[in-house]
Order: structure tokens, then C-alpha cells, then sequence
């Protein structure tokens, strides 16, 4: 019998690492974001943290309940499209197979092996062949809501945990620029790692995010800095 090779690609991770990229880079910028705002207003150190973890608890559970209710919408669509193709492989098989036909006839097959493709398909899995070719909807790509969600609250807490530990383990007078520095620096290796598993260019992922992570920062400074003076 010989042996399958079976290649691994690049889009076979699109699904995860979006999730956990997006997780914990907005657990990273968030709170660090908010850190460095209260922080920046003179609050006591106390304050600092306290705002550190309730940002930590109220993002993660805002990312798990935001991304549950996307991709179940995106999984209730495909539910209801496949329970349609069931439906018409029931009632209408023949003109099943002549859409099957004409799906392969326009990826550069003749009509008379697109035919012969759809019935030997249909003959062993219409209902799958039918979800993956006209449907295009595969393992890899399908919408699993509790997964996306667990995903995207365990990957923004460990990206949050970053500036609560910086806030905790600094003296209250640095408690600013180590936060923004440790804060930084997470963000350029997330970045580059997302773009190093996507196949993109390390350098540019980096600055990318961390460029964006910054901004945000540096917003929230100026704006504590002010509020503080002014209160």
C-alpha cells in the first residue's frame, strides 16, 4: 500500500491563530492601555492593579462572549445551508448531481469526466461532497463558536497578564514606563510570531502591531496625564 504524504499548510492555521493573535494582542494593548492611563493620572499603585485585573476579567469575558456570538451566526449559516442541500439531495438528486457536474466542469474538467467525478462522489458521500464543493466548507474552515471563544479568553488573559505582572512587581514610580516598555516588547514578539507562522514578514508584523500597541499607549497617557493635572 503506499504511502500518503499528507502536507500541512499554512491556511490550516488561519482559524486558531486568528483567534489567539487577535486575543492576545488586545489583551496586551488593552489593558496595558489602561495601566498606563491610570497610572498616568497619579493614582496609587493599589488603583493601578486593581484597574489591571478588572480590565483582565472584563476583557477575557467580553472576547469569549463577542466571539461565541460571531462565529455561532457564521455556524447557525452554515447549519442552515447544509440542511438545505440534504434537503434538495432528497428531493432533487438528479439535479444535485447535474450541480455537481457543472461545478467541476468549471474548475477545467469535460463533461463527461465532471460527470463521472460527481457520481462516483455522490455515491460515496453526497452530502459531503456537496458541502465542500458547493458549499466550500471544510474541517479546517468550519465555525466552531465554543472553541473561537475559549481561544479568545484564554489568549487575551495570558496577553493581559503581561502589564497586571508589571504593575506588581515594579516600583510605583516606573510603574509607567515599564509597563509601556514590557508591554512593547510582547507586542513585537506576538507580532512577529503571528507573521512568522502566517508566512508574512517577521519585521513587518512586529512593527505593525507594536506601532498600533504604542499609539494606543501613548493616547491613554496624555489622556491620564491630563485628567489627573486637571482633577
Amino acid at each position: 500500500m503506499p504511502h500518503i504524504h499528507r502536507k500541512s499548510h499554512r491556511s490550516d492555521r488561519i482559524g486558531w491563530l486568528r483567534a489567539v493573535v487577535l486575543g492576545a494582542n488586545d489583551g496586551t494593548i488593552s489593558v496595558a492601555s489602561l495601566v498606563i492611563g491610570v497610572a498616568a493620572s497619579g493614582a496609587p499603585q493599589s488603583s493601578v492593579l486593581l484597574t489591571g485585573v478588572a480590565g483582565l476579567v472584563a476583557g477575557a469575558m467580553s472576547m469569549a462572549a463577542g466571539e461565541y456570538v460571531s462565529v455561532q451566526s457564521q455556524a447557525d449559516t452554515e447549519g442552515a445551508d447544509i440542511e438545505k442541500v440534504r434537503h434538495e439531495l432528497e428531493t432533487q438528486p438528479e439535479h444535485k448531481l447535474e450541480e455537481l457536474t457543472s461545478i467541476h466542469v468549471s474548475r477545467g474538467l469535460d463533461q463527461p469526466l465532471a460527470r463521472l467525478v460527481a457520481e462516483k462522489l455522490t455515491s460515496g458521500n453526497a452530502l459531503g461532497a456537496h458541502i465542500r464543493d458547493e458549499l466550500g466548507i471544510t474541517k479546517v474552515l468550519r465555525a466552531r463558536p465554543v472553541q473561537a471563544a475559549l481561544a479568545s479568553a484564554i489568549s487575551f488573559s495570558v496577553g493581559a497578564i503581561v502589564p497586571v505582572a508589571a504593575v506588581l512587581l515594579t516600583p510605583s514610580a516606573w510603574v509607567t514606563e515599564v509597563s509601556f516598555a514590557t508591554a512593547l516588547a510582547t507586542l513585537v514578539v506576538l507580532g512577529g510570531t503571528a507573521a512568522y507562522v502566517g508566512g508574512a514578514s517577521i519585521i513587518r508584523g512586529a512593527l505593525r502591531v507594536s506601532f498600533w500597541g504604542a499609539l494606543a499607549m501613548g493616547l491613554t497617557a496624555g489622556v491620564g496625564r491630563l485628567l489627573g493635572t486637571a482633577i
